[in-house]
């Protein structure tokens, strides 16, 4: 047992898909996995192990931004083994041709964080998807028809920036849409040299200013956890 997670050894996967909301872990592991078991609701932060296709997986809730996924992810790597870290979390898209309930892959992961500046001092450290994950995801979203987007993202320490229009710059340099945990999901998995990846549902829009329900994020995004399990 750690600090933030009660399981015991051996009752967390090698391979644990990451949501932020708690109940998306719920949910993802009552619609996705057989005979899950929940293994953690310290601070209300859901953790279920079970099988998808007979491999056992795991999912744990992170809670929202980089200071909270490094807790679980730190945990999970260095108290449990976990060797496969894929996030499957929200985004705002910063890009007119990339909609709703769209799919991001996260090559790369720039940062308003200071997480690695604190690291790298007067350098700029890039973190970076893990490159067989990001293929095998790649490769089950053509064999299954589902369309994606993959490229840099924007992990942001701030959900409401005082300037709305601040996005267009990181949009003009090709950024495709902003979350809160990737960059840090990388870095971490790059120091203790595990497999890590970022897969992302559109769930609003800077462009346009839509966006979906709470209940939508929740429940609604199948092919982003589709390709995540198709990993496997």
């Amino acid at each position: 047992m750690s600090l933030h997670i009660a399981a015991q050894p051996g009752e967390i996967a090698e391979t644990v898909l990451l949501p932020g909301d708690p109940m998306r872990a719920k949910w993802i592991a009552q619609t996705f996995l057989d005979n899950p078991i929940c293994y953690n609701e310290i601070r209300g932060m859901l953790g279920y192990t079970g099988t998808y296709k007979g491999k056992p997986v795991s999912v744990q809730g992170t809670g929202m931004g980089i200071p909270s996924a490094l807790i679980y992810s730190h945990e999970l790597i260095s108290d449990y083994g976990v060797k496969n870290l894929i996030r499957v979390g929200s985004a705002g898209s910063y890009q007119k041709d990339i909609k709703l309930k769209d799919i991001v892959i996260a090559m790369a992961a720039s940062s308003t964080s200071n997480i690695n500046t604190a690291r790298f001092i007067n350098s700029d450290y890039s973190p970076t998807a893990d490159f067989e994950l990001f293929m095998k995801a790649i490769q089950h979203a053509k064999d299954n028809n589902i369309l994606i987007k993959a490229g840099n993202v924007l992990s942001s320490d701030e959900f409401y920036e005082d300037n709305p229009n601040s996005y267009q710059r990181w949009a003009e340099f090709g950024v495709l849409c902003v979350e809160m945990e990737t960059a840090g999901l990388y870095t971490i998995a790059a120091k203790h040299k595990v497999k890590a990846l970022a897969i992302l549902t559109i769930s609003d829009s800077l462009v346009t200013g839509e966006k979906t329900s709470s209940k939508e994020r929740e429940t609604t995004f199948n092919k982003m956890i589709d390709i995540a399990l198709g990993t496997l």
